[in-house]
């Protein structure tokens, strides 16, 4: 077993957020799409992952359009993650956007180079010895997720393996607690391969201590809650929102909310959300909704179209939420960074729970730190309404600096070039 504890240690690295007090705490239902409850099913989940992706993958060359070696490499784990850091791939030539072999990314599935898992297959046979030390430290919830161990088994020897052949000049992250990014990471300090960190969201204190050699974050408020992580390591810089520089210049001018868009994500309750639209809509008949599902909530809201057929829809899979937000007068939503997103555009931002799951209240501290208004009961929320109906403050905006470093600053919508700059700095120091 002591031959094993390097594995161990660095599985539970790996999957740092899953052992946590809050990741056990998510609704059953939301759990249930991560990992399901009940045992057998867990069972054919690693089964079925063994099956169909990695030994199919074995069987399904890859073929990269772009050189990996000896570039920086723009690691990806979603669309968002794409979208953050695309704008570093225009900058340098020397970049290339990567993702593991058979990592969806929606839209841009097509776009990126693709790291090869075959041999991720070769690392299996430590699955049972970890998951019996992982018992002993993490107690019920290393067996209760149990599949998600077998996932990050192998992640860091097969890149450890892809670094050592590629030997990219650095890597670049937008996610630091997804089991492949954080296995990546690991690996790269293994090798000796620079890391730097661009946020892309809004963050928790219950990620991951910042680990980078170079972290670009988007301002005070993540700097706050990673120092309350742990150990910040290598060098920090506050650089703002660089996703949001394009859309910067058209804050919304709007002196009164008419058009309202209700973000919600996987943790909002469907029978919550349906009575706050079958309470608002027929409140507020001269105010336009638009619902906007998370772009991985796969629920069939269909039936809202039909039950309300002057609500509309925003599809996160194919519209930016910038320009989502530019077509809104206001947000309600719960917990989502699209609050901080929409008020850097002057768009009234209103927090308000879809369910009573103890999970998240106020998760960012949106609230706390005065960015969103709050109301608990829907009248609470039409009152609220009500009042930005016959006036919205044109400053909204200014409530956004603690998140954002540039916010009224002369590097306001420059947030791109400030961080390629930085980056580059570092890169040729």
């Amino acid at each position: 077993m002591a031959l094993l504890a390097p594995v161990v240690a660095r599985t539970r690295d790996i999957l740092q957020l899953r052992f946590t007090a809050l990741f056990a705490s998510l609704p059953a239902r939301v759990l249930a799409n991560i990992s399901p409850p009940s045992a057998f099913r867990r069972l054919l989940k690693v089964l079925g992952y063994a099956a169909l992706r990695l030994v199919g993958n074995v069987f399904r060359p890859i073929r990269n359009p772009e050189q990996l070696r000896g570039v920086v490499w723009l690691y990806v784990v979603s669309q968002n993650n794409y979208e953050a850091l695309e704008f570093i791939r225009r900058a340098r030539p020397d970049s290339v956007l990567v993702a593991g072999q058979s990592k969806e990314i929606g839209r841009y599935n097509g776009a990126v180079n693709r790291l090869s898992l075959r041999r991720k297959l070769l690392y299996y046979w430590q699955f049972p010895l970890v998951l019996w030390e992982l018992r002993q430290t993490e107690g019920s919830r290393a067996w209760r997720f149990f599949d998600l161990v077998f996932n990050a088994i192998g992640y860091y020897e097969v890149y450890v393996r892809a670094l050592r052949h590629y030997r990219p000049r650095a890597i670049v992250l937008a996610n630091d607690h997804n089991d492949d990014a954080r296995a990546l990471l690991l690996a790269a300090r293994a090798c000796g391969v620079p890391t730097a960190y661009v946020q892309h969201a809004s963050v928790s204190t219950n990620f991951p201590p910042l680990g980078f050699d170079l972290s670009l974050l988007e301002g005070q408020d993540a700097l706050d809650k990673y120092r309350q992580c742990g150990p910040v390591r290598g060098r920090v810089e506050l650089v703002g929102m660089p996703k949001a520089d394009a859309f910067l210049a058209r804050k919304n001018q709007q002196p009164a909310v008419r058009r309202v868009g209700i973000a919600i994500n996987t943790l909002d309750e469907t029978a919550a959300l349906t009575t706050a639209l079958a309470y608002l809509l027929p409140e507020f008949p001269m105010l336009t909704f638009t619902l906007r599902p998370h772009p991985g909530d796969r629920r069939d809201f269909s039936f809202l179209a039909r039950q309300y057929p002057q609500l509309q829809f925003s599809d996160a899979r194919q519209q930016n939420v910038f320009d989502f937000l530019g077509e809104q007068d206001a947000l309600l939503a719960a917990d989502t960074s699209t609050h901080l997103e929409a008020v850097l555009l002057n768009v009234a931002s209103l927090y308000y729970r879809f369910g009573t799951h103890g999970v998240a209240d106020d998760y960012y501290g949106y609230v706390a730190h005065g960015l969103s208004e709050r109301a608990d009961t829907l009248p609470a929320l039409a009152a609220l309404l009500r009042r930005y109906q016959q006036h919205k403050p044109a400053d909204l905006y200014q409530r956004a600096a603690y998140y954002n470093a540039t916010l009224g600053t002369p590097d306001e919508g420059h947030s791109q070039e400030r961080a390629v700059r930085l980056l580059s700095e570092w890169l040729d120091a």
